[in-house]
């Protein structure tokens, strides 16, 4: 299983390092990632749905998908029509009235339209009382924890560039594995038993230490070598804490509702890394945190 699991991982990073080279030199931003995100969109929201059914909810999926899609696509369709405007100082057409609506705009146009759908969703289905509260804040929730994050993720890519996300990726991931590593070698007292039983105070200092590695990796030598400037000092040790901490909350977050459900992974279909959302789940609740530093670190 080691093996397997250390040959598909290597696989998924060169194909994500790939896909991320290309989209770096495409014209169009995010071109290339749009697809694979997509991809994500679909089965983190399908796996989402798997795990609120499993714990006795039955949300309508169809709305739930529609929407997360509508968000996510909405954000990048948002951007590619602002990037496209040329001068519109003299008169402005409806078109060019449309395309100039701020990217944030179509995102939540797109998020007012999930919640919508999930309205009718379940009012098609109404037949007599009981569990439709339960079922639209299970449908919402989902539409909460993977589009809009994962629309986040598409404005980190399209306002501050690539380096952006691959900095989010490089502190939660290795953050992942200094906890892992550090909590093998030192692990004594446990962090949080009842949810993630082999989570413990050593590892998740192991986690802080290599996540701001990774924020030095990523801010002080991708970023540079991607066009973009270098950070302080004082900005990559606190975006590895910050971001390093939510990317902890956010596993956390998942081991939550996978213990609910009586789950051990949100899905089976990629053996030895779980599902998709085990492989996001960190990366999902870092995405904000790391875009208010961003924005907090273009204004001093």
């Amino acid at each position: 299983m080691l093996r397997w699991r250390l040959s598909l991982g290597a696989i998924l990073i060169g194909g994500i390092v790939a896909l991320g080279y290309f989209d770096h030199k495409s014209a169009l931003p995010g071109a290339w990632l749009m697809p694979l995100l997509i991809i994500i969109t679909i089965l983190a929201t399908d796996e989402v749905l798997r795990l609120f059914r499993a714990a006795g909810l039955d949300p309508v999926a169809w709305p739930v998908h529609v929407g997360n899609l509508a968000v996510v696509a909405g954000t990048w369709v948002g951007w590619c029509a602002n990037l496209s405007v040329g001068d519109t100082s003299a008169e402005t057409t409806v078109t060019e009235a449309v395309m100039q609506i701020p990217p944030a705009g179509w995102a939540l146009a797109g998020l007012g339209a999930a919640l919508l759908l999930i309205f009718i969703g379940e009012m098609r289905r109404y037949e007599k009382p009981g569990g439709v509260i339960a079922n639209l804040s299970a449908a919402a929730m989902t539409v909460f924890y993977v589009g809009l994050p994962l629309a986040v993720l598409i404005d980190l890519r399209m306002r501050w560039g690539l380096a952006a996300v691959a900095s989010i990726i490089l502190v939660v991931k290795m953050g992942d594995t200094g906890a892992y590593t550090i909590g093998r070698l030192f692990g004594r007292h446990k962090m949080a038993p009842t949810l993630s039983p082999g989570k413990t105070i050593e590892g998740a200092f192991g986690a802080f230490t290599w996540a701001v590695a990774g924020a030095f990796i990523g801010l002080n030598l991708v970023t540079p070598g991607m066009g973009g400037e270098a950070s302080t000092v004082a900005q990559w040790i606190i975006f590895g804490l910050l971001v390093g901490a939510a990317g902890m909350l956010g596993d956390l977050a998942e081991s939550l509702i996978k213990r609910d459900a009586g789950r051990k992974d949100s899905s089976t279909w990629l053996p030895g890394f779980g599902g998709v959302m085990d492989l996001m789940d960190s990366i999902l609740l870092a995405a904000p945190i790391a875009w208010l530093l961003l924005a907090a670190f273009s204004v001093f």
